[in-house]
């Protein structure tokens, strides 16, 4: 079957900044794949690669087999692109800016389509208004609808709930889902990477242009699965337990354990030295958590 995505050896680079170094990885058709890094990291620079947008120095970007090179329009019209900035035209109202986005694709009579989006997205009642006086929340919701105006199979989310509210991004993720449970595959970027945990199956990440870790998401967070147990106790933490401790906190022991079966043997040290535990609850590693690992130099 082929590849939603295929990156092979893409380099790119602007003066003595090497955004790009060698960066590799595949994406299945139906796949909802975490593309994630800090700011700098190249995700912007990849992602524009993939629309065509620049050329990569060396290697190749395959959209749904088509090389976003050799096969330019046939790749783009396998793509739907949500930008991380609010880019509009101000002089159209919402409904002209989504029939005039078909006619890049050359598609007309679009408008069932159309009407269709404008429901999903809670659009409905603006498609009228002019978008220089939608919220930003609103014109984020158009340009996910911008994105998806030519029903494409692959769609690369940027940041997209970057400053919206706690509804817009609810209901977004709920029709990205259905989206991606109809069968498109979608690319998510983002800094809220409990949403990144949530939802994609499988995750990449970059530092400075280069490919730190590309796994499933359960397996990354197998490989750094310390678990955490904060303790509050009515009298000192026994000394056999001393070497478990990783700091304190409001009153509280933190212990580190390598795995959940160890909890045991910590209550029956606390029981054999008659001290009572008035508060326990136990932390397992998130995804954040093997983020920062990660981009400090940690190995997962």
């Amino acid at each position: 079957m082929t590849h939603a995505i295929s990156i092979e050896s893409v380099s790119k680079r602007f003066g003595s900044l090497q955004a790009l170094d060698s960066v590799s990885f595949t994406v299945a058709q139906g796949e909802f794949f975490a593309l994630l890094g800090p700011n700098g990291a190249g995700k912007t620079t990849l992602i524009s690669a993939m629309a065509g947008l620049s050329r990569p120095d060396s290697g190749h970007i395959r959209i749904m087999g088509h090389d976003t090179v050799a096969s330019a329009r046939q790749a783009r019209m396998t793509l739907g692109v949500v930008p991380q900035e609010l880019v509009f035209d101000p002089f159209f109202s919402v409904r002209e800016a989504l029939v005039f986005q078909s006619g890049y694709f050359g598609i007309r009579r679009n408008d069932a389509w159309i009407d269709e989006l404008l429901h999903k997205l809670g659009l409905t009642d603006k498609a009228g208004t002019n978008m220089r006086a939608l919220s930003g929340g609103m014109k984020r919701r158009v340009m996910v609808a911008q994105a998806l105006v030519h029903r494409p199979p692959v769609i690369v989310l940027d940041e997209p709930t970057a400053g919206v509210d706690v509804e817009l991004r609810q209901s977004l993720w709920a029709f990205v889902q259905e989206l991606n449970q109809a069968g498109h595959t979608i690319v998510l970027t983002t800094h809220y990477l409990e949403e990144a945990e949530t939802l994609c199956s499988r995750i990449a990440m970059l530092k400075k242009g280069k490919l730190l870790a590309l796994e499933n998401k359960d397996k990354l967070l197998a490989h750094s699965a310390t678990r955490e147990i904060s303790l509050k106790l009515a009298a000192a933490l026994p000394a056999s337990l001393q070497p478990l401790k990783v700091r304190e906190a409001d009153g509280r022991h933190i212990l580190q354990l390598a795995d959940i079966a160890r909890l045991e043997d910590v209550l029956r040290e606390l029981r054999l030295a008659a001290v009572e535990v008035r508060e326990l609850s136990i932390h397992e590693t998130d995804l954040e958590q093997v983020f920062v690992k990660m981009m400090h130099g940690g190995r997962v």
